[in-house]
């Protein structure tokens, strides 16, 4: 494809991008295929000479679109958004133009530095403690990695290192009983971080919660804590929920820092879909409390501010325990800037070597948007949730099972599982929009999670009635 091949083709699949966004309102939320369909409907060999970019462009209209379900809706409410922009994906397309491999500093500074800058401009733009940043003498840092659950993998190899004194990394967990906490509303990463790790799933421990809020019981922590280090346990890691997923419950992360106060474990708050909520001053108080007292902290640019997945931010107080834990230099990577200590090499910050250039799009958003424009996001997401709420409220078939948290309404039919879990499945399957379901305290509920970038009060009106009308 020669530059101006390229040249026609970008502009082609841009106005391709346009239109699809143009027409989803038209569209059906859920996809509407049978499993087997898609595939069934593509070649089964790839071709022997190429083809134009023009039949793949037709091929998404015919064959890719009707098989998704579009998570850029304006009336996708399941599960949690996965915002996109404008911004972001012109922010990807130049990172992919750029094709840069940023696994260390020498391989593309810039790739680094842009990187460096940008996370620290968001953990301002949050309020994060100051011992969060990467400061020319701070301890501290952020880095950003694919999701939060290798966040939490990460964070967890950390906290191993440190707890071990480093023995885990060369030896493993050894004969060491290590135990790991969280809620029972806690993400399952936990556990796959857990099993990743070569604890086990058994090693984790799920505490009970607030039936009213859902919110950690912390007594429940602190009595669960003792019975494990009589038996012979350590506790290495504690994962405070800052919104979880299912009902958007906040953990208190002050009281459980202070109830393993005198214990070796790592405390990590997973804030990954509230937590971008912190860019208005109004939420930060709730949703940073405490959080000054944690090793760690994740969220999600690409669930509620506007960042095409994946970007997702880890931050530590301490950044050795990343890079002692993590960090082994083949000769392959030896360079002078890496061996002086000027320089970070954010391979020593996850899992993986390579990483591509994730902070364009972010840098992109943070720079057309602005924190104006991000606090209009967030506002705008959470008042829509609150105007749900008083629909709720207001029919006398369904109560709200737990308080709002900021952009998410968790209710039920008054009639019980079976009322609840068909009109939600009716609702879905008209194609009006998308609701996601829970269970709490035994008891099934829908979720409505508001936070596309395309949403407005009528998007909620319309689904309102469309649930009015399947009941």
């Amino acid at each position: 494809m020669s530059p101006e091949e390229f040249r026609r083709q970008g502009h082609a699949a841009i106005d391709w991008i346009a239109d699809y966004w143009a027409g989803l309102d038209d569209v059906p939320v859920l996809a509407q295929v049978a499993p087997g369909d898609v595939r069934r409907s593509l070649p089964t060999a790839p071709p022997e000479a190429g083809e134009p970019f023009d039949a793949l462009l037709a091929d998404l209209d015919e064959l890719v679109v009707p098989g998704l379900t579009h998570w850029q809706h304006p009336r996708f409410f399941a599960y949690f958004p996965a915002n996109s922009s404008p911004a972001a994906i012109l922010g990807d397309l130049i990172s992919s133009g750029i094709g840069a491999q940023g696994m260390i500093w020498a391989t593309s500074p810039a790739v680094t530095e842009v990187e460096q800058v940008v996370v620290d401009w968001l953990a301002q733009a949050l309020g994060l403690p100051e011992q969060f940043r990467l400061t020319d003498h701070g301890l501290g840092g952020g880095v950003i990695q694919d999701t939060a659950s290798t966040a939490t993998f990460t964070a967890l190899l950390a906290a191993l290192h440190r707890a071990s004194g480093g023995s885990a990394r060369d030896t493993g967990v050894g004969a060491t009983k290590w135990a790991v906490y969280g809620s029972s509303q806690a993400h399952s990463s936990l556990v796959k971080a857990a099993m990743m790790a070569g604890l086990g799933s058994e090693c984790v421990r799920a505490i009970e919660v607030d039936p009213a809020t859902q919110a950690m019981d912390v007594r429940a922590l602190e009595l669960r804590l003792a019975d494990d280090i009589d038996d012979g346990w350590t506790p290495v890691f504690v994962q405070a929920a800052v919104g979880t997923t299912s009902t958007g419950a906040i953990d208190d992360v002050q009281a459980i820092a202070e109830a393993i106060d005198g214990t070796s474990a790592w405390l990590h708050v997973d804030a990954a879909w509230a937590g971008v909520a912190a860019v208005c001053p109004e939420h930060r108080d709730r949703i940073l409390a405490g959080v000054h007292l944690a090793h760690s902290i994740v969220t999600n640019p690409h669930k509620w501010m506007l960042t095409t997945f994946d970007c997702s931010v880890l931050w530590v107080q301490q950044r050795a325990h990343l890079t002692e834990a993590l960090s082994i230099t083949p000769e392959y990577l030896r360079n002078a800037a890496s061996e002086s200590g000027a320089v970070v090499d954010y391979r020593d910050w996850h899992p993986q070597l390579g990483r591509r250039f994730r902070a364009m799009k972010l840098w992109a958003v943070l720079r057309t948007y602005g924190l104006e424009g991000l606090r209009a996001h967030i506002r705008s997401g959470v008042d829509l949730a609150a105007y749900v709420e008083e629909l709720v409220a207001d029919d006398e078939r369904f109560e709200l099972v737990t308080p709002r948290s900021l952009s998410l309404v968790v209710f039920r039919h008054v009639g019980g599982d079976e009322p609840t879990l068909a009109a939600m499945h009716a609702l879905n399957a008209s194609g009006v929009a998308y609701l996601s379901h829970t269970v709490v305290e035994g008891r099934a509920a829908m979720r409505v999670a508001v936070g596309s970038w395309r949403t407005t009060r009528a998007d909620i009106d319309r689904t309102w009635a469309e649930l009015q009308r399947v009941l």
